[in-house]
C-alpha cells in the first residue's frame, strides 16, 4: 500500500479546516486535506449562504402581505424555479473555487473520509497517511431520529433542493433549522406542520420573545404540535404518515415531506478515533485550552466538532486560527469563548446576545430588565408588522448591559450593536447617549433601554 507523509492533515474543508490548511501551508509546512462531500463545508454549500438566498423571497412576499393595499396592489409571484438557480449561482462555483485555492498553496486534495489506524496514521482513498499533526474539522451532521420508518424523514439538504413548494410538508425538531424552513414554506404557501418533544420552541432562547415569535407563525399558516413524541414514518402512496403520541393518546398526521430537524450531532462515527486513542462524547472531540485533544497530543480538533464550540461560522474561523498558530508556533494560544451573538432567521428574526435572564439573575444581586412589546411604534407601524419585542439586562450595580434579545424585523443587525456594547461594557446610560440615524430599528434600542 501507498504511503505518505505530511507535517499537518486536515479532515474536512469547511471555514475551520481551510483556514488551518491555507495558513499552514502559507507557512511552508506539508499539507494534505480531505472532505468526503463536496469542498467548502456545510455553510457555503448546503447551510446558511444557500438558506438565507431562499430565505429573502419568502420574506419579500410577507412583507408584501403585511403592506398590501397600503400601498402594494399586488402580490409579487415567487418563481421557484429561478429561486432555486439563483441559489446555485452561490453554490455551484464553492467546491471548485475551495479546491482551485488550495491547489495553488500546493496542498494535496483527497475526497473520502478517512479511517484511523493509529495515533498518527490514516488511510484514505487506499493510502496510508502519517503526519505530524492531524486536524479534525468534519463539522456536524443531522442527529439520527431512532424511530420506525426513519429513512422516510429528509434533511435540509432536501429542502434547498426542492423543484417546487410542496403541498405540505412537516419537521420533527423546532430549532433553528426547523423554524426557518417551517417559516419560509408556509409563507410560501406549504401547510406547514412542525412536532416537538418539548413544551415550546427553541429552547435556548427567551421564552418571553420565543411564545410571540410561535404566534407569529401561527398567524403564517404554522401549526404546532408541542409534547409529541414520533412513533414512527409510514411511506404511503402520495404522503408520509406520522404517527405520534400526546400524554399517551396515539394519533396520525400526514404530509408530502417530512424533514428531520432534531438537531445536529458531531461528524465523527465513521473516523474511528478509538484507533487514535482521541476521546470524544456527545458534544464532540475532547479538547484542551488549546484545542488539542487531551488523550492525543498529535490531533487537534476544531470548528463545530470541538466540544469547546457552537455551531457558528465565525466561531469555526477563529477556532482554525487557533489551531493553525499552535501547530506553527507550539501551543501558546488558548482558546477562549468570545461574545457570540446569534440568530433563528424567521419572519420576523429573533436574536440574542449575552446572558438569559436566568443566568443574569443568578450572577448579579439586582438584574435591571428592560422588556417590553413595540409593536406600536413607528417603525413597526410603518411596516404594518404586528411583532415586535425585547429584552434587554443590565447589572443594576454597575450599569453595564449584560444581555439583549430581540424579535424584529431588524433584530438580526440591531444584535450586532448590543454585542459591540456588551463587549466594550457600556452602561445603559452611555448607550442612550450615542446618537443614530433617525427613524431606524437601531435608534429604538434607546428607547428600549428606557422601558422597565
Amino acid at each position: 500500500m501507498k504511503t505518505k507523509h505530511y507535517n499537518v492533515f486536515v479532515i474536512g474543508s469547511g471555514i475551520a479546516g481551510k483556514t488551518v490548511a491555507e495558513t499552514c501551508a502559507k507557512n511552508k509546512l506539508t499539507v494534505g486535506i480531505t472532505d468526503n462531500r463536496e469542498y467548502g463545508g456545510t455553510c457555503a454549500n448546503r447551510g446558511c449562504d444557500p438558506k438565507k438566498v431562499m430565505l429573502q423571497f419568502s420574506a419579500l412576499l410577507e412583507q408584501s402581505k403585511r403592506l398590501n393595499n397600503l400601498g402594494v396592489s399586488k402580490l409579487p409571484e415567487i418563481n421557484w424555479k429561478q429561486v432555486q438557480n439563483f441559489k446555485t449561482e452561490f453554490t455551484q462555483k464553492v467546491p471548485v473555487s475551495t479546491e482551485e485555492h488550495l491547489k495553488k498553496l500546493n496542498i494535496d486534495l483527497y475526497h473520502q473520509s478517512p479511517v484511523f489506524i493509529s495515533e498518527n496514521k490514516i488511510i484514505v482513498e487506499g493510502i496510508t497517511i502519517t503526519a505530524n499533526y492531524f486536524v479534525i474539522a468534519t463539522g456536524q451532521i443531522p442527529r439520527t431520529l431512532n424511530i420506525k420508518g426513519k429513512k422516510y424523514l429528509e434533511t435540509s439538504d432536501a429542502i434547498l433542493d426542492l423543484e417546487k413548494v410542496p403541498k405540505s410538508a412537516s419537521f420533527i425538531g423546532a430549532g433553528y433549522i426547523g423554524m426557518e424552513f417551517a417559516t419560509m414554506l408556509a409563507v410560501l404557501g406549504c401547510n406547514v406542520t412542525v412536532f416537538e418533544y418539548a413544551d415550546s420552541a427553541l429552547l435556548n432562547f427567551d421564552s418571553f420573545l420565543v411564545e410571540k415569535l410561535i404566534a407569529k407563525m401561527e398567524k403564517l399558516g404554522v401549526a404546532f404540535i408541542f409534547n409529541a413524541e414520533v412513533a414512527a414514518i409510514e411511506k404511503r402512496t402520495k404522503n408520509i404518515r406520522i404517527k405520534y403520541t400526546i400524554n399517551g393518546s396515539k394519533k396520525r398526521h400526514k404530509s408530502r415531506h417530512v424533514f428531520n430537524t432534531g438537531g445536529r450531532v458531531p461528524s465523527i462515527s465513521t473516523l474511528k478515533l478509538e484507533n487514535a486513542n482521541v476521546d470524544f462524547d456527545e458534544r464532540g472531540i475532547i479538547v484542551n485550552d488549546f484545542l488539542q485533544s487531551k488523550t492525543n497530543k498529535k490531533v487537534y480538533a476544531c470548528g463545530d466538532v470541538s466540544n469547546l464550540s457552537l455551531p457558528l461560522t465565525p466561531l469555526s474561523g477563529l477556532q482554525g486560527s487557533i489551531v493553525s498558530e499552535n501547530i506553527i508556533n507550539g501551543n501558546k494560544k488558548e482558546f477562549q469563548f468570545p461574545l457570540v451573538p446569534s440568530t433563528v432567521f424567521t419572519q420576523p428574526n429573533l436574536s440574542t446576545v449575552g446572558l438569559s435572564e436566568a443566568e443574569a439573575k443568578n450572577r448579579y444581586k439586582k438584574v435591571l430588565i428592560f422588556k417590553g412589546d413595540a409593536q406600536e411604534w413607528f417603525n413597526a407601524k410603518k411596516g404594518n408588522e404586528d411583532t415586535y419585542a425585547y429584552k434587554i439586562l443590565a447589572n443594576e450595580r454597575t450599569g453595564e448591559i449584560v444581555g439583549a434579545h430581540i424579535l424584529g424585523h431588524e433584530a438580526n443587525e440591531n444584535i450586532n450593536l448590543l454585542t459591540v456594547a456588551i463587549n466594550n461594557k457600556m452602561t445603559v446610560s452611555e448607550f442612550k447617549r450615542m446618537i443614530f440615524t433617525y427613524p431606524s430599528y437601531s435608534n429604538d434600542l434607546k428607547y428600549m433601554l428606557a422601558n422597565k
